[in-house]
């Protein structure tokens, strides 16, 4: 073991020098170990009779922390003399007893009672009494290096200032900052600051670094870059630990711009950035919405060997959720638990809304389990993610389960969104009583129906075939003060496509006092007026005054309508319509080896519309001899909602077979139906006059 020696230097020099030849005159042979061998070693250090100079980094056996926990330069060299002394000799308990280690014990002792005593200068001045007379600068950093205690700390202080010649009285100073700093005291850190100054002490580097390490602790900040920007005042040039440190300040403190300059900075001049900072600067990347860069700055801080921790994780996690890339929150949740991280309650929480947002419904419900069998809590938000999955992918019964396990935690009450999503859940599976039943529970428990659960309703039942409780929801509507949307005129929109042509009058009626001009032009097609040259016309100003995101939803059920009502014309005519405007993008595209029709984005009618129009190109290309392409293809897309008996690819196989079309579904590629030209051209040429099969 190395031992430092505090003892009277002449004495230690000469025990030593006589207990070293002693033992090379042995008659056992000497087996010397490697210097770093603590264990079978003895250390001996030979203080000069005055300290000349006190650090923090100052060669003592035992670690005293720096007093920032930030600022430490591992490279300093200590400016000890050692010998080597064998410890199995008899003479090494004697030196053991004499060396600093023993000291420094009973110095650690003396933190520990200073911690519990009474906070007043008697309490203090009792506990010290047993130092002694022949005291150092080194006790005094020790002890207070070793306290915890806030209100005792500056007392202990006050005396070694009294009892002690400081070489440095800034080190006294930083290392009572640091017991502030550990008890996240930063009003106190501050006070004794003011202090300092009165004094006449000048602070250093770690005096900054401490407060505004302090500053971090507390998650304040804003006073840790207030503190960050005083250092020019004191002459005193921040090294690279605290830079490091105010890229997470400044992250936090909302100034983004400086922060991503200080990490530039950082990675050109190698700065050591810890895993907080790494987290701020994922933090920073996923708010502005730059998740590839979330995941840069993961690979460079693994790249430098910073291991990551269970914040950075999880704020890596959130990210990716909110950039809907489940497939990256997987992987990182496998290299967490390959790293030996264990998930904490936020970890499950982000994983659940990273599953829940991208409709990955197994994944989100296999979370949701995990959470429930560690009895994790969920918040209302969570549950309401959850469910709102749940209506998305048309999980009902899942649905159920979750709405009761939430009722009976008793952690958290359902609100509107909870019932709005269990409405909606109940009203696209076609169950009408489960969806009334729940809106009775929703006005019971003190919520008022909202316009997203009145459109869930007319939904419902409009699949059921109840054109009169349509009228009657949308007459509630109206009753409740409540202004039929865009969205909410294109529900009545989609039911009318379900119900039966005897029945329209009634909705047209809904649809004229919520939308005019939808209602003067659902009215010119029911009716079949003549209307040459004014349909369009009404199309396009429609479509210039509702939102972009409810054009295609609108289009798509005026298709259907036509294609139902049989007005072939007037559906060809809306589908151009809708690609002259851009509504509909790429539904055709051609190559030199294959044309294709995209059919994902469509609904029946306009994706039947579409293949109408499809076959009349392709026959036109070939009566003016135009070469068909050695494949033709057809994608509806693989994709099946639950709420769906059929996805349009199964409903698209059995018109292709009516239609005796030659496509079939390739093997290889889902969603895709393929034929060859040979068979393309024989089949489109015995078709003389091309016929649109309703819906």
């Amino acid at each position: 073991m190395a031992y430092h020696l505090g003892s009277s230097p002449s004495l230690l020099r000469s025990e030593s020098q006589s207990f070293f030849f002693n033992s090379l005159s042995s008659s056992r042979p000497l087996q010397f170990t490697p210097l770093r061998t603590r264990a079978l070693t003895t250390n001996l250090k030979f203080p000069s009779q005055q300290a000349t100079h006190v650090s923090l980094q100052g060669s003592i056996p035992q670690e005293i922390e720096n007093p920032s926990g930030e600022s430490q330069n591992p490279d300093k060299k200590s400016n000890s003399s050692y010998i080597w002394v064998n410890p199995r000799s008899p003479r090494a308990s004697q030196l053991r007893k004499k060396s600093y280690d023993a000291r420094y014990n009973s110095l650690v002792k003396l933190a520990e009672s200073l911690n519990s005593c009474n906070p007043t200068y008697e309490g203090v001045d009792k506990v010290l009494v047993d130092l002694g007379k022949n005291i150092i600068e080194q006790d005094a950093v020790i002890i207070l290096n070793n306290m915890s205690n806030p209100q005792t700390a500056p007392i202990v202080l006050k005396w070694f200032r009294e009892k002690v010649v400081a070489n440095r009285e800034v080190i006294l100073y930083n290392v009572t900052l640091k017991v502030f700093r550990k008890n996240r005291d930063l009003n106190g850190a501050e006070r004794l600051f003011e202090e300092m100054l009165e004094r006449r002490v000048k602070p250093d580097n770690v005096t900054f670094s401490t407060i505004i390490s302090c500053a971090r602790l507390c998650f304040l900040p804003n006073k840790a870059v207030e503190w960050f920007e005083k250092m020019p005042e004191f002459g005193v040039e921040p090294d690279d630990v605290t830079y490091s440190a105010m890229i997470d300040a400044y992250g936090k403190a909302g100034n983004v711009d400086k922060a991503l300059s200080l990490y530039d900075r950082a990675r050109t001049e190698n700065w050591r950035i810890d895993a907080v900072t790494f987290s701020t600067l994922i933090k920073i990347y996923g708010m502005s919405g730059n998740f590839d860069g979330c995941l840069n700055v993961y690979e460079e801080m693994k790249a430098l060997g910073v291991k990551p921790n269970l914040v950075l994780y999880n704020t890596l996690l959130d990210a990716m959720g909110r950039a809907k890339r489940p497939w990256q929150a997987r992987n990182i949740s496998k290299e967490m638990a390959n790293n030996g991280i264990l998930p904490n309650r936020t970890t499950y929480a982000a994983l659940l809304r990273a599953y829940s947002r991208a409709r990955y419904g197994d994944d989100a419900l296999n979370v949701y389990k995990q959470m429930k069998d560690k009895n994790l809590e969920l918040d209302v938000i969570l549950y309401n993610t959850l469910l709102a999955m749940c209506a998305d992918v048309g999980y009902t019964d899942e649905a159920a389960e979750i709405f009761e396990d939430m009722k009976s935690a008793g952690t958290c009450k359902p609100d509107s969104w909870t019932y709005s999503s269990m409405i909606t859940i109940y009203s696209c599976s076609g169950q009408v009583s489960e969806a009334e039943a729940m809106l009775n529970e929703m006005v019971e428990s003190g919520f008022e129906p909202n316009i997203f659960v009145l459109t869930s309703l007319i939904q419902c039942y409009g699949k059921a075939n109840r054109t009169d409780d349509v009228v009657r929801t949308f007459d509630q509507l109206l009753e409740l003060g409540i202004t039929p949307d865009d969205r909410f005129c294109g529900c009545l929109l989609n039911v009318m496509t379900q119900t039966p042509k005897g029945e329209l009058g009634k909705l047209i009626g809904c649809i004229e006092r919520a939308n005019s001009k939808l209602g003067n032009l659902v009215k010119l097609l029911v009716e079949d007026e003549n209307s040459e040259g004014i349909f369009i016309k009404e199309v396009s100003e429609l479509f210039e005054s509702v939102s972009v995101d409810v054009k295609k939803a609108y289009c798509n059920c005026l298709i259907d309508l036509c294609v139902n009502l049989n007005l072939l014309e007037r559906a060809c005519e809306l589908l151009d319509l809708g690609l002259t405007l851009e509504i509909y993008t790429d539904i055709q595209s051609r190559s030199q080896t294959q044309w294709s029709l995209h059919l994902k984005s469509l609904s029946l009618g306009a994706a039947l519309t579409a293949l109408h129009v499809w076959m009349n190109d392709l026959s036109r290309a070939i009566e003016s001899g135009e070469g068909l392409p050695p494949l033709l293809g057809i994608n509806t897309g693989h994709g099946k909602h639950k709420f769906s008996e059929k996805g349009l690819a199964g409903v698209f196989e059995s018109h292709l077979k009516e239609l005796n079309a030659p496509f079939h579904e390739a093997p290889d590629k889902v969603g895709w139906f393929l034929t060859t030209n040979v068979a393309a051209k024989s089949w489109l040429e015995s078709r003389r006059s091309p016929e649109l099969v309703a819906a």
